[in-house]
């Protein structure tokens, strides 16, 4: 019997599938795309941490990347040819090759640029008198017999050091190399000789026998120690006095290592291995912080030291980057976990309707089915048959193509997630067509929203959701959203939640609008009012599935829009703090003046719309803060602590033309006419001086004047010594980085010479350089664009921007299959009303209109609905988001203050007025395809609609 019952099933599978080939064709379409955007998800965010940790590693200094494993020299104890032996070159490399094989997974080493030898980590001074003394004071150089010197440099002159001989700890004359750069700093020439001293000061004759270039300087076996390839002019810390000299290191034979055992300068033996990066992923992390630990103080760190030697440490920095780049995705993945959960609830959603519509249009056919004897197992297994051939395959090839797309990443988190879509759809539509059948039903009763009223078991399921919603909304709202360890899931779910209470609550409001409008619309000589209002009320495209969709997509992707207009508008920022116009010119020094003719040349040049001379005093003291609260509201104002201003820079500028840059590069309003030098403060003369009673209106950060007070007080500078009142305080100025802040009128200043030129406008790069350089001087010029260029994305920035990015483009489209999700369903009602209107004299633009007229009030709702939840969710959401590590972090010098999330009123109006367009767009095509069927074809004999 089941053997008859498997080979019927076969039959109605290929005819079902026959029969509506463009429905399951849609439906596969459907499934795949969710199903590729399921998978790639999990994918693109394995891809942008695995690259983002590869790129910190690479590009971060090699001496913290490096790993590097040293100990002192052989003890005195030992016999002096046993201690010869172990600094020696092929003891080193054995020893090295045990401590590769020894890494644990997932550190793997670049054996390319693995060095050892011995080093010396005492630098001995050089007393040869050729040698260069910047202050009197001869250079120290440090000696290291380093493996691999051919492979890493060329020979740039004379010969490569070599060991005629073999060196032992008696041996007092070595050969050795500098580098070009060492050479040239440090006057070397190739057959110079240099003399290192032992610990029993007798001399060892170092001849420098080759000078060379390294074929790679950035690579670890240079860069782990700079000095390697770039001498150093370096302060004397033991000095009394503030002097300087040379230090450099001196590269050895390879196999001189022994020679050093017999100096005072410390000599240790080392191995430096860098880190390949090329094997790590994103999640591997975890593990690498925990295989550094045991490396530097643990179980790993026994085992090197029974490689290496009982003495032997173990230190790099390689913890810390990887540490910092935990810390950047962690602040980035709540972010990402927001995008994440609420296009995945509205893609669920959306297939969700996907099987309303299906079982919608197959009610008549699986009701006649019922009312003839069918059960509801069989009916409900031929429908998960019928399914799951369709969706299965789509599922599957949606994963090959999340695959092949995005290459790196774990297999199975994404396989779940199709996985879970093909589940979704095969279990759902099944189940909401099979209990729509639990009773045979005669006939289908008529829905209508404003007259009928929701069951009681509706009711209450709506009421409970409506409650737990509310209930986790108000405990976010309470607790914050910043979260510690990780996602929060409460905080993600933000989207979710405050749409869920905006569909549940809209649409039990949306009838009583529709009676208040109806009863006056009603009264009206045209009828289309009428029945546009009564069929919007009457239409289940109305109901809480597709608003909620609406609504979650309306959210997610004002959401996503506001964060990236929030990283834009951020670096937008960031340069401006930095930069403080479009163009700077300052000197090289601090105190370094412009000249007046560098000044008008520049002015004029083309594309320069405005130009502010600025004097920046910095480090200058404040007087002791006033007792109480003598702090000075004005423009911009805000509370400072008078306690953290003690010094201060001064800013001197011309009131008009500053005011003028303020305004055009979107600076806070600067109050110009209260620093007006007028009275005591009224421009001085050339060459007087200022008198102890002058007293010079400022505006002051809120810090600086909260400790100046109110009344005038004396402040010493080299501009001048002079008394300053505050009138007025800004958060911000221009020309300066520092948040405490003194600016006055420059002309009433003794030393009014400017510092520091802002340009407005958009002056040639190369024109502007070209006139600074024909000042004579050297003169520092920063471009706001170019400071702008600074913020490249690093790889995990470039990472979640782009999928923020789908994200937004992805609850568009959702969005939009959602509108024509909903006026599908009703799609053959709405033929057969204009079919039956027109033959009673109804026009085709009138049914247009009637069309259009029925959408507009749930496509309103569905816009409003969705700006009120995209703000709701922004506001709700933004005092736990700081949008730094997706912004600035990485650049160096950036302003990493907090950046909160703001409110884009762009990604906000957009996708709603887009829902409007595309329902009115809808209604209208459906009006023209009406139109060209006739009222026959749509209206035949015992036809029920």
């Amino acid at each position: 019997m089941r053997h008859n019952d498997r080979a019927a099933s076969a039959p109605w599978i290929r005819t079902r599938l026959r029969t509506a080939p463009g429905a399951a064709t849609a439906l596969a379409v459907l499934v795949l795309v969710t199903a590729f955007l399921a998978a790639a998800f999990p994918r693109a965010v394995d891809a942008y941490e695995t690259k983002g940790l590869r790129h910190d590693i690479l590009t971060a200094d090699a001496g913290r990347s490096t790993l590097e494993v040293a100990r002192p020299q052989p003890g005195l104890e030992l016999p002096q040819a046993q201690r010869d032996d172990e600094a020696r070159s092929p003891e080193l490399a054995r020893i090295g090759a045990g401590l590769l094989k020894a890494l644990p997974a997932p550190l793997r080493a670049d054996t390319s640029s693995v060095a050892y030898g011995v080093r010396t980590s005492k630098p001995a001074v050089a007393n040869e008198p050729w040698l260069p003394r910047p202050e009197a004071v001869p250079p120290q150089l440090s000696y290291v017999a380093q493996s691999g010197l051919k492979e890493h440099a060329t020979l740039a002159s004379g010969a490569w050091p070599t060991t005629p001989q073999e060196v032992t700890s008696d041996s007092r004359e070595v050969q050795g190399a500098v580098t070009e750069e060492t050479a040239a700093e440090l006057k070397v020439k190739a057959g110079a000789t240099i003399t290192l001293l032992t610990a029993a000061q007798e001399p060892i004759t170092v001849t420098i026998t080759g000078i060379v270039a390294p074929r790679d300087p950035r690579d670890s076996y240079w860069s782990a120690d700079p000095l390697l390839r770039t001498p150093s002019l370096v302060l004397d810390t033991a000095s009394p006095f503030p002097v300087h000299y040379w230090t450099g290191t001196v590269l050895l034979a390879e196999d001189s290592g022994p020679a050093l055992l017999s100096t005072a300068a410390e000599p240790v033996l080392f191995w430096r291995i860098p880190p390949d990066p090329a094997g790590l992923t994103g999640p591997d992390d975890a593990r690498l912080t925990s295989v550094i630990a045991s490396l530097e103080s643990g179980p790993g760190l026994l085992k090197v030291r029974e490689i290496a030697g009982d003495t032997a440490v173990f230190a790099t920095g390689l913890g810390h980057i990887v540490e910092a780049n935990a810390r950047m995705r962690d602040a980035i993945s709540p972010v990402i976990a927001v995008a994440a959960l609420g296009i995945g609830s509205v893609a669920a959603v959306v297939l969700l309707m996907t099987g309303a519509l299906i079982a919608g249009r197959r009610k008549a056919e699986l009701a006649l089915m019922r009312s003839r004897g069918g059960s509801l197992r069989g009916i409900g297994g031929r429908l998960l048959a019928e399914t799951a051939a369709t969706v299965l395959p789509a599922s599957a090839l949606g994963l090959l193509l999340a695959t092949l797309a995005v290459g790196e990443g774990r297999f199975w988190p994404g396989a779940l997630a199709a996985a879970g879509v093909g589940l979704l759809v095969c279990v759902a539509l099944p189940l909401r067509t099979t209990l729509q059948h639990i009773r045979p039903t005669l006939g289908a009763a008529r829905e209508d929203m404003v007259s009928a009223r929701p069951s009681r078991r509706r009711t209450v399921a709506e009421l409970t959701l409506l409650v737990l919603a509310v209930g986790a909304v108000t405990a976010l709202r309470r607790r914050g959203t910043s979260a510690e360890g990780g996602t929060d899931l409460l905080v993600s779910a933000a989207p979710v939640l405050v749409a869920l209470i905006a569909a549940l609550v809209l649409v039990r409001l949306y009838p009583l609008p529709l009676r208040l409008a109806t009863r006056p619309v009603a009264r009206l000589r045209g009828a289309i009012g009428f029945l546009s209002l009564a069929r919007a009320g009457r239409s289940s495209a109305g109901g809480a599935l597709p608003l909620l969709a609406l609504l979650l997509a309306l959210a997610t992707a004002a959401f996503g829009g506001s964060v990236i207009a929030g990283i834009g508008d951020a670096r937008d920022d960031a340069a401006l703090a930095s930069v403080g116009a479009d163009a700077r010119i300052s000197g090289a020094s601090e105190r370094a003046t412009l000249p007046d003719e560098l000044v008008r040349t520049v002015r004029d040049l083309d594309g320069v719309r405005g130009a502010a001379p600025v004097r920046v005093e910095y480090s200058v003291n404040m007087p002791e803060a006033v007792a109480g609260d003598g702090a000075v509201n004005g423009d911009g104002a805000g509370s400072g602590s008078a306690d953290d201003a003690k010094v201060a820079a001064l800013v001197g500028i011309d009131p008009a033309s500053y005011a003028e840059l303020a305004r055009a590069t979107g600076l806070p309003a600067f109050p110009a006419a209260r620093l007006k030098a007028t009275g005591s403060s009224a421009p001085l003369s050339g060459g007087a001086k200022a008198g102890p009673d002058r007293v010079l209106p400022a505006i002051a950060s809120p810090a600086v004047a909260a400790r100046l007070g109110k009344e005038p007080r004396a402040i010493e500078t080299l501009s001048g010594d002079f008394e300053v009142q505050v009138v007025g305080t800004v958060p911000r100025v221009a020309s300066v980085s520092p948040t405490d802040f003194l600016v006055v009128n420059s002309a009433a200043l003794e030393q009014k010479a400017p510092t520091t030129l802002l340009l407005t406008g958009a002056p040639d790069p190369g024109k502007l350089r070209a006139a600074v350089e024909g000042s004579g001087k050297e003169y520092a010029v920063q471009l706001r664009s170019e400071e702008r260029a600074r913020y490249v994305n690093t790889p995990m920035q470039a990472g979640a921007e782009r999928i923020y990015l789908g994200a937004v483009a992805a609850g568009a489209g959702y969005a939009l299959l959602a509108v024509l999700l909903s006026l599908l369903q009703t799609a053959p009602e709405r033929r057969t009303l204009l079919a039956r209107l027109r033959t009673m004299g109804l026009t085709t633009g009138q049914g247009r209109k009637l069309l259009a007229f029925e959408a507009t009030p749930q496509a309103l709702l569905a816009a409003g609905g969705g700006l009120f939840t995209g703000w709701a969710t922004i506001v709700l959401l933004s005092p736990g988001i700081d949008l730094v590590p997706l912004a600035l972090a990485g650049v160096a010098g950036s302003d990493t203050s907090p950046v909160l999330l703001r409110t884009d009123l762009w990604s906000l109006a957009l996708p709603a007025a887009g829902v409007v367009a595309l329902a009115a767009a809808v209604a209208g095509v459906q009006a023209w395809w009406a139109s060209r069927r006739g009222s026959i074809t749509e209206l035949r004999a015992g036809d029920s609609r």
